[in-house]
């Protein structure tokens, strides 16, 4: 004898070796021996073979209509054996009922499941709504295989097209435009990206770096809603000395300016004049919580996302011709030994007198003008007046920078350039990715640069020391050592960091354009108001778990503008290339089989470099740019020099190389993820 049962949703049929009152052994036609509930037999037969009964219930279950056969099937449960009596006959075969139970299983939306070979009929309403979402689910897997057709065929469809940076790097798993791709991915054996793009699926190179940015972080876009900037109510002194700032031309947020009083007196008091949103914007306005949300500004070349609405920023930026509200720390220093006697912080209005510009001076104010009053010059503007002002500054700076270097146990290295990008005719708007680009150098410790840089290492020194001090607590930057390895934190206390040799360093000096430094302004200002009880009356008491949550969110985040500025810096460097017909370039091999170029700021891997020492320059002939994945490679042909320049230094490995590696997409054929980059501290914003 045979049967016929139920095992785990699948049907099987065998010999009877032998039977209980609630089960029996079955012998499977494999020889497998099993033992099978009394429930779970459905039908018991003595031939045809089980092999031949299943194939033939196959048959027979593709030939019944369910339409009809749900129109045949009673209202009430009934069984399988009922509905073949009723669809074929009132003696329906062995097979027939085979098949009944076959095709009733398999068609759910038909007939629900009552028990073991027992079913219902599904109500009427149920089952259109059912054959609906077939008929659907059908419709879309079919538009799924036209698309996926389409891609591997060379051709983009509009759908896909539409939705790209979404399937690339943010998207819905159940969409058939990202099964499309999937599916086409898998058939050509192509990486998603490389599909599309053979597709013609990404028609700017510059718009598909910028998109997917703004995709991660800004996808509801970057403009602002209808917020005023909020009057300074306080009746604030204006400061007895004018101030100037210095920055480069682009720059809008001026958030800091200097000044310098006392000359030829044998005390010289400096002024380091940081623009004052904190006195305005409350914590928990909605100005802040824009700004919070944001945390900085976000810079690219020819363009910047920034932290507040620009009529904000111009309400508090330190503009030159108007008395502005600033947060200002005068340090006292004897004028012949630069020993720092004393300092303090005011809150007052400024006289801003002139907004000076790096890109304009450079050239022209030089070390020799600072140095010797005597030197001529053609220092162009308001900067040939502040020609005493200036000189001081400068050897001040120097000092400073001497005295860090102390701590530090090793001298700062200014060695490798800086450079601005500058779309030629652009006017500040959203590029388009084809403008000309014009890539200068600008020498890092250039005699303004370092001015700003010591200034501002100062005042967030100085407060940063202060307001721990107080017991006020604030965001502080701190790096417990230069042995390699040894990273900046961020934290509440204040630590001190080696990297730039001081005892405590809090980012306090562009609160109009990061969060933390505007947190930090809120602190300070408690502590200008209201002394040793400043830690009562600060926004943020000690371990304020807000605080934490503020760093938390601001380290990614910066992070992430810091790795959104670099990819942008090389694809303009990449355009250039192609731009000007660069073809060769000179370049210093610095790593394994990995170079840095001596004229632009770009490094790139190159066949031939591996046995050469650290340090050597040679000549690279470059390959094909692509834009889309930012990678150029070169080939060495021909060492430039007889035995190599000096070796880079540790500190110079340390910094962040941008070399192009595979993009990172969320569609799930083979694609690894890369980690963001870390930025590193920058003094002089």
């Amino acid at each position: 004898m045979f049967v016929l049962f139920e095992e785990a949703g699948k049907f099987l049929a065998g010999r009877v070796l032998s039977e209980a009152e609630t089960s029996m052994q079955v012998e499977l036609d494999s020889g497998k021996r099993v033992k099978v509930k009394g429930a779970n037999a459905l039908l018991k037969f003595e031939k045809p073979s089980p092999a031949e009964l299943l194939k033939e219930a196959q048959q027979v279950a593709q030939s019944i209509e369910l339409d009809l056969a749900w129109e045949f099937a009673p209202e009430e449960e009934f069984g399988f054996a009922d509905l073949a009596r009723d669809y074929f006959s009132d003696k329906a075969t062995l097979a027939q009922q085979a098949g009944a139970l076959l095709r009733l299983f398999e068609a759910p939306h038909y007939f629900r499941r009552a028990g073991k070979g027992r079913f219902r009929k599904a109500p009427a309403e149920i089952l259109q709504q059912a054959l609906a979402a077939i008929e659907k689910k059908a419709q879309v897997q079919a538009q799924i295989q036209a698309w996926a057709a389409e891609l591997a065929a060379g051709q983009c469809p509009p759908s896909i097209r539409e939705q790209l940076y979404k399937i690339l790097f943010k998207p819905d798993k159940n969409a058939p435009e990202y099964k499309a791709v999937v599916e086409a991915s898998r058939s050509t054996h192509l990486a998603p990206l490389a599909l599309l793009q053979k597709a013609g699926a990404i028609d700017s190179p510059y718009q598909f770096h910028w998109r997917r940015f703004l995709l991660e972080y800004f996808p509801k876009g970057t403009g602002f809603g209808p917020l005023a900037a909020p009057a300074i109510k306080e009746e604030l002194p204006v400061a007895s000395t004018p101030a100037f700032s210095i920055d480069d031309s682009s720059t809008t947020e001026i958030d800091d300016a200097l000044s310098v009083s006392g000359l030829g007196s044998g005390e010289v008091t400096v002024g380091v004049h940081i623009a004052a949103p904190g006195l305005a914007i409350a914590p928990g306005t909605p100005l802040d919580q824009i700004a919070r949300q944001r945390l900085s500004t976000v810079y690219m070349p020819g363009y910047k996302i920034t932290m507040l609405p620009d009529d904000v920023v111009q309400a508090y930026t330190l503009l030159e011709g108007r008395d502005c509200p600033a947060v200002s720390l005068y340090a006292t220093f004897d004028e012949a030994s630069l020993l720092l006697k004393s300092t303090e912080t005011k809150l007052e209005r400024v006289p801003i007198t002139a907004n000076l510009r790096h890109d304009q001076l450079d050239e022209h104010l030089t070390e020799a003008w600072l140095e010797d009053a005597a030197a001529p010059g053609n220092v162009p503007g308001p900067a040939a007046g502040l020609r005493p002002q200036l000189s001081f500054l400068y050897r001040l700076a120097k000092h400073l920078k001497s005295l860090r270097e102390v701590v530090r146990g090793k001298p700062e290295n200014f060695n490798r350039p800086d450079y601005n990008f500058r779309l030629l005719g652009h006017d500040g708007s959203e590029p388009k990715g084809e403008e000309q680009v014009e890539i200068t150098v600008r020498r890092r410790g250039a005699p303004l640069d370092l001015i700003v840089a010591e200034a501002m290492i100062l005042a967030n020194s100085s407060w940063g020391q202060w307001l721990g001090e107080l017991g006020v607590p604030a965001i502080y930057r701190s790096q417990a050592s230069l042995a390699p390895g040894v990273k900046v934190r961020m934290g509440t206390k204040a630590l001190p960091h080696a990297g730039i040799g001081v005892k405590s360093y809090a980012w306090s000096t562009s609160p109009l354009r990061r969060y933390t430094d505007l947190v930090n302004q809120w602190q300070i200002i408690a502590g200008a108001r209201h002394g040793r009880t400043a830690a009562l009356a600060a926004p943020f008491k000690p371990k304020d778990a807000e605080l934490f949550s503020i760093i938390s969110a601001f380290d990614a985040a910066y992070s992430a503008y810091n790795g959104h500025q670099a990819t942008m810096e090389r694809f303009w460097t990449l355009k250039y290339l192609e731009q000007q017909g660069v073809g060769e370039l000179v370049a210093a091999v610095f790593k394994e089989n990995l170079a840095r170029a001596e004229s632009l700021p770009l490094v790139l891997p190159v066949l031939g470099g591996g046995d050469l020492p650290r340090g050597s320059r040679v000549r690279v002939k470059l390959g094909e740019v692509d834009e889309i994945s930012l990678d150029v490679r070169g080939t060495v042909v021909e060492r430039l020099d007889t035995a190599p320049a000096a070796a880079p230094s540790e500190e110079d490995d340390s910094e962040e190389e941008s070399v192009a590696g595979p993009i990172a997409i969320a569609v799930d054929v083979d694609e690894t993820e890369e980690a963001p980059a870390t930025p590193g501290d920058n003094p002089a914003s």
